[in-house]
């Protein structure tokens, strides 16, 4: 077994999408990361959880506008962190990435996430780096029975395998620089979504045919796309039912304050 890593570097995205976003609107707020999440700007929660976690070398805050953040009283003490490094980023979360790691100036193994994750705490900390541990490549997901069973109305958008339907839990794990082409190929879709199917179709007509009838399981269609790249791809199916459940509507944080009061 893979011994879990340690000195990793965390990123936390604290950027903005083209366009206002209806939550900072609603809370008079300029950027989404500064809204109030009980009581607390909801980035405070991530970077809190990030920076308690012993195996977190350091943590990178990815954002546009930097400034924002050392301005705003109730996230000061970021600035101000001795293991807190601020880099401005731009307009798409691939580009942005791929940008950071040229740059050199960290290094491996990354786990990312984003300051909508208010619910991230220490133990999905463990479980994702227990196993993501020696994959170059790892993605944190949540099986829709895990959180039906405590949240049975949370709605969420499900991609539906024949293992499972799954939601992204918002955490990615890069284990070394074998990860790159698995980013370039994000910032492509990320760019021209119309070529979504065009580069599934890259990886064979039995992984495009599996994508379309659901006869492929997760777990197998991500080891598959990191064989094609040559490097370690890796699920990991996450324990909590809070993995999936981010800040991004009304309704999700009225749940989530519900939860953090709980």
């Amino acid at each position: 077994m893979t011994e879990p890593a340690s000195d990793i570097t965390a990123i936390l995205l604290a950027g903005s999408r083209p366009g206002a976003d209806p939550l900072a609107v609603a809370a008079g707020v300029s950027v989404k990361p500064l809204v109030p999440v009980a009581g607390q700007p909801m980035i405070n929660y991530p970077a809190r959880a990030l920076l308690a976690h012993p195996a977190i070398g350091r943590l990178v805050v990815l954002s546009q506008a930097p400034e924002l953040f050392a301005a705003d009283p109730a996230t000061a003490w970021l600035a101000e962190h001795p293991k807190v490094r601020f880099e401005r980023s731009g307009g798409g979360i691939a580009s942005s990435l791929v940008d950071f790691l040229d740059r050199g100036d960290f290094p491996f193994p990354m786990m990312m996430t984003t300051a909508d994750h208010v619910l991230l705490d220490g133990a999905m900390l463990d479980q994702m780096v227990a196993q993501a541990s020696g994959a170059d490549v790892a993605v944190a997901m949540v099986e829709r029975a895990t959180l039906l069973a405590h949240y049975p109305a949370s709605r969420r958008t499900w991609l539906k395998f024949r293992d499972g339907w799954w939601s992204g839990a918002n955490i990615f794990w890069f284990g070394s620089d074998r990860a790159r082409p698995v980013i370039a190929l994000w910032q492509e879709v990320e760019q021209d979504r119309k070529k979504g199917w065009k580069i599934l179709s890259a990886f064979g007509p039995l992984a495009l045919l599996g994508a379309l009838l659901r006869i492929s399981t997760l777990r197998g269609g991500i080891a598959r796309v990191g064989r094609r790249f040559g490097l370690s791809a890796r699920l990991v199916a996450m324990d909590q039912a809070e993995a999936c459940i981010d800040a991004d509507k009304p309704d999700d944080v009225v749940l989530i304050e519900r939860i953090l009061a709980q």
